[in-house]
C-alpha cells in the first residue's frame, strides 16, 4: 500500500476526533453553554449536515483544481473552523464553527477517496478505503478518549486546541508527501451527475444512511448512557471509549478483508450482526460486566460494515470525487438524523436507552433497503454510461 494512503489517513483521523469527541464532552459543554444534553447532541447533527451539504458543494466549486491543491486547502479551513471552535463565546458561534470544520471534512473524504483509490489500484480498493476510514478507527482508539481526557481536566475548549494543532500536522503532511496528481486537473462534474441516475445507487446511499444514524444515533448519547444508566463514573469513560476503538480496529481489519472478497455477503451479514448487538447492548446496560463486552462488541459492528458500504456506493458511483462526496454525504444525513431522533425519545421522556432501541430499528431498516438494493443488482439492467464508471455486471460488480 503506498505510504500516501496512510498519510490521507492520518488526515482523517484528525478531522474524525473532532467529530467523534463530542460524545464525551457533552455533559461539559451542557453546562458551560447552559443547555440541555439533547441540545448540545445538536452539534453533532450539525456537524454531519455541515458535511452532507457542504461536501458536494465544495467539491463541485473545486471541481478544476489539482487534488493536492483541493486537500490542503480544506485542511486549512478545518483548522481556521476548529480554532474558532475553541474559543466560541456562544452556543451559536460553536455551531457554526462545527459546520465550518465540517464542510472541509466532508469534501476532504470524498476527494481523499477518490485519491487513494488510484493510488492503490482497483484490485484494493476496499482495502485502501479501509485505511482512510482506519483514520476514524485511530481517531476513536486514541483520539476520542484523549479529547475526553483533556476535556475533563483542563476543559472542552483545550480539546478543540489538541485538535487544530492535529489538523496542522496533517496540513503539513499532506502539502509535503501526498504526490500531485500527474494525469491532469480536475473532472467532468456533468459526466459525475450522470451516475444518480441509478436507482441502485439512491438505494445503497439510503442504506448507508440509515446503518449510520443507527450507530452514531447510539453513540452520540454513550456518556450519559455509561454513567447515568450502566452506572460508571464519568473518569471511566475514557477509558471505555479506549475499549470501544479496539473494537473499532477489529471491525475495520475484518470489514476490509471481507469487502474485497464478498462485498454483498459481507454487508448483509454485518447489518445482521448490527441488529444483534445493538439489541443486546439495549438489554445489557443494566450490568456493567455485559455493558463493557457489548460495548466492545458495537465497536466492531459499527466499523465492520462500513469498508462494504463504501465500497458498493463508489462502485455504483465510478470512483467519482462527486460520487465518493454523495456517499459521505449520505452518512453524514444518517448521522444527523440519529442524534436527533434520540434527543426528541430523550425529550419526550423515554430515558437515555430509547436512543439504543431507535438504533436496532434504523439498522434493521438499513438491512431490509441494502436487501432490496442487492436484490436490484441481479436484475439484468445496465446502468452508469459516463466514461468515469465501470461497466456493471448484473451482480452489480465492477468489470
Amino acid at each position: 500500500m503506498p505510504f500516501a494512503v496512510y498519510v490521507l489517513g492520518m488526515a482523517i483521523f484528525s478531522m474524525g476526533t473532532t467529530e467523534m469527541m463530542l460524545s464525551g464532552l457533552l455533559p461539559l459543554l451542557s453546562a458551560d453553554l447552559s443547555v440541555s444534553i439533547p441540545t448540545a447532541a445538536l452539534l453533532v447533527s450539525g456537524f454531519a449536515l455541515g458535511m452532507a451539504i457542504g461536501g458536494p458543494l465544495l467539491t463541485v466549486f473545486f471541481a478544476r483544481l489539482e487534488p493536492k491543491r483541493i486537500l490542503i486547502i480544506l485542511l486549512a479551513l478545518f483548522v481556521v473552523g476548529q480554532s474558532i471552535g475553541a474559543v466560541a463565546p456562544t452556543y451559536a458561534v460553536l455551531m457554526v464553527s462545527r459546520v465550518i470544520a465540517a464542510m472541509a471534512m466532508g469534501t476532504f473524504f470524498g476527494v481523499a477517496a477518490s485519491v487513494v483509490v488510484g493510488l492503490a489500484g482497483g484490485h484494493r480498493r476496499a482495502r485502501a478505503l479501509a485505511v482512510l476510514v482506519g483514520g476514524l478507527t485511530v481517531s476513536s482508539v486514541i483520539g476520542l478518549p484523549a479529547a475526553t481526557l483533556v476535556a475533563q481536566h483542563l476543559g472542552w475548549r483545550a480539546s478543540f486546541w489538541m485538535v487544530s494543532i492535529f489538523g496542522l500536522l496533517s496540513l503539513i503532511g499532506v502539502a509535503t508527501l501526498v504526490p500531485a496528481q500527474r494525469t491532469g486537473a480536475g473532472f467532468d462534474v456533468r459526466g459525475g451527475l450522470r451516475v444518480f441516475r441509478s436507482g441502485r445507487l439512491w438505494a445503497t446511499l439510503a442504506a448507508n444512511a440509515l446503518a449510520l444514524a443507527a450507530f452514531l444515533g447510539i453513540f452520540s448519547y454513550i456518556s450519559p448512557l455509561l454513567t447515568d444508566v450502566a452506572g460508571f463514573s464519568p473518569a471511566a469513560v475514557p477509558f471505555l471509549q479506549f475499549l470501544y476503538g479496539f473494537g473499532c480496529i477489529a471491525g475495520i481489519a475484518v470489514g476490509g478483508k471481507f469487502a474485497d472478497r464478498r462485498p454483498h455477503a459481507s454487508l448483509y451479514l454485518s447489518l445482521v450482526v448490527s441488529v444483534v448487538v445493538l439489541a443486546g447492548f439495549a438489554l445489557a446496560l443494566h450490568s456493567q460486566v455485559a455493558t463493557v463486552i457489548l460495548f466492545l462488541a458495537f465497536g466492531f459492528v459499527a466499523f465492520g460494515a462500513n469498508p462494504a458500504m463504501t465500497s458498493r456506493a463508489m462502485t455504483l458511483a465510478g470512483d467519482s470525487p462527486l460520487g465518493a462526496s454523495a456517499n459521505t454525504s449520505a452518512f453524514n444525513i444518517g448521522i444527523a438524523i440519529g442524534p436527533w431522533l434520540g434527543g426528541l425519545a430523550i425529550d419526550a421522556g423515554y430515558g437515555f436507552v430509547a436512543p439504543v432501541w431507535i438504533g436496532v430499528a434504523l439498522a434493521a431498516a438499513s438491512l431490509i433497503v441494502a436487501l432490496f438494493a442487492g436484490r436490484a443488482a441481479r436484475r439484468p439492467s445496465r446502468t452508469l454510461t459516463t466514461s468515469d464508471a465501470p461497466v456493471l455486471t448484473n451482480e452489480g460488480s465492477a468489470r
